[in-house]
């Protein structure tokens, strides 16, 4: 996968925009592992798309996903940080 795109097939008309990328990963220390973790996230992605595959499972998943994630909402993160970290408070609006 990593030869294929650094061999120009998808930058033919902007030669050496892989370059930055290939230095990161292949000369400069794969400091956050991506290279290390591609083939977990690989192995992820195909169970993904076999899901992505079954709707029934897929829309099990996804209420699943949306019944538990309340806790988690941004709305109440941002309503946290505005009393507990920058002491405002909601503006109502009519």
């Amino acid at each position: 996968m990593l030869d294929l795109i650094f061999s120009g097939y998808f930058n033919q008309y902007e030669p050496g925009v892989f370059e930055p990328l290939r230095h990161a990963l292949l000369t400069g220390g794969d400091h956050y592992m991506h290279l290390a973790d591609l083939t977990a996230y690989l192995r992820a992605d195909r169970k993904l798309c076999d899901l992505y595959d079954d709707p029934d499972g897929w829309v099990r998943k996804a209420i699943l996903n949306i019944a538990g994630s309340g806790k988690f909402s941004s709305d109440r993160t941002i309503a946290e940080y505005a009393a507990d970290i920058w002491n405002v408070k909601p503006c109502l609006i009519p």
